[in-house]
């Protein structure tokens, strides 16, 4: 039989499956949002989360309310499988490899939305699965995982994501989740104005493994963040991309507004893990040798977090929360 498409009377009135691919803190929350509106949830998660999900539901504390939302849970990739919406939260270096382990088991009316750091990743996921079912979001959430099966949510949590033939029908059911969602033909211009946000705090946080407000504070860091956003808007405008909003003032306002924040690069370095610095500082070097624009201080960034992802872990480090957006 026929798998019933995505409408917006489906995904109103009676749910649908909603896989996450890669579940951690930000998978975790939207996925336990979706759960507690009514529709049927699989997280896809590494064992000790699934282990904890399994036996007691997923803990899902909010600013506004701290429940345990029950949900299935799997270490497997299949468990794809009958999906109509997939979240793909992985890791950007991983985005080829998930789409590859999803393919065989994927519906074939099945939405992947990347929620995912990085400009690129829908594309680079249109590459392995059928281009028609992946669709690009911008995540503006601050999540951490507190514990196995335990997702803490620190503010906002809204997503702008692109058009596609079942956009309508996933915006109306994470708004019904609780979650506001916009639909904009500028999402290549609102990831990119993240990507600009990332790549001026997330190595110098990760480098010197400090919070936002004191790298902010250092002699001279205010200037290397302004170089690098400017060498970031020169790529930008020669890629043809059109930025959306005033990127010095969100980069002058994510200190401000998150001063004990570490970055994402940060905390993975601080766990020996391999960060994503390929695809945020690294992305913008890369284009601009493509388009003849000097990135110098995207260089040394994305140079030195290289070098510094071989060092051995930092055991004595704690970091605080995993933000994925501004």
């Amino acid at each position: 039989m026929a798998s019933t498409p995505l409408s917006e009377t489906h995904a109103a009135k009676k749910g649908f499956k909603v896989a996450v691919m890669g579940a951690g803190a930000v998978g975790c929350y939207y996925g336990g949002m979706l759960a507690r509106a009514g529709h049927e949830v699989v997280l896809i998660a590494r064992p000790q989360h699934v282990a904890a999900i399994t036996r007691a539901g997923l803990r899902l504390q909010t600013t506004s309310f701290d429940e345990q939302v029950r949900l299935a849970a799997s270490t497997e990739p299949s468990a794809v499988q009958g999906a109509k919406l997939v979240l793909l939260c992985v890791k950007s270096l991983d985005t080829e490899a998930a789409g590859a382990q999803m393919l065989p088991h994927l519906a074939a009316d099945a939405l992947v939305l990347t929620l995912q750091n990085g400009v690129d990743n829908a594309d680079r996921l249109r590459s392995v699965l059928p281009p028609h079912a992946v669709a690009a979001a911008v995540v503006y959430v601050a999540t951490e995982m507190a514990g196995p099966g335990h997702v803490r949510h620190h503010g906002r949590g809204e997503l702008v994501i692109e058009p596609s033939n079942a956009s309508a029908a996933v915006a109306q059911a994470l708004i019904g989740a609780g979650v506001p969602t916009e639909i904009s033909g500028n999402v290549r211009g609102a990831l990119w104005a993240k990507l600009i946000l990332n790549c001026a705090y997330n190595a110098v946080s990760a480098i010197t493994q400090l919070p936002y407000g004191k790298t902010v504070a250092g002699a001279g860091i205010q200037d290397v963040m302004r170089d690098v956003v400017a060498e970031c808007l020169a790529v930008a405008r020669a890629e043809g991309v059109p930025v959306a909003g005033d990127v010095h003032a969100a980069v002058a306002q994510l200190a401000a507004s998150m001063p004990s924040q570490f970055s994402s690069t940060a905390q993975d370095l601080a766990r020996g893990k391999r960060s994503e610095i390929d695809y945020l500082n690294g992305l913008i070097v890369r284009r601009g040798e493509a388009l003849g624009v000097a990135t110098p201080a995207n260089r040394v960034l994305w140079a030195l977090v290289k070098l510094l992802e071989g060092k051995p872990l930092n055991q004595d480090y704690a970091p605080t929360l995993c933000v994925k957006a501004p």
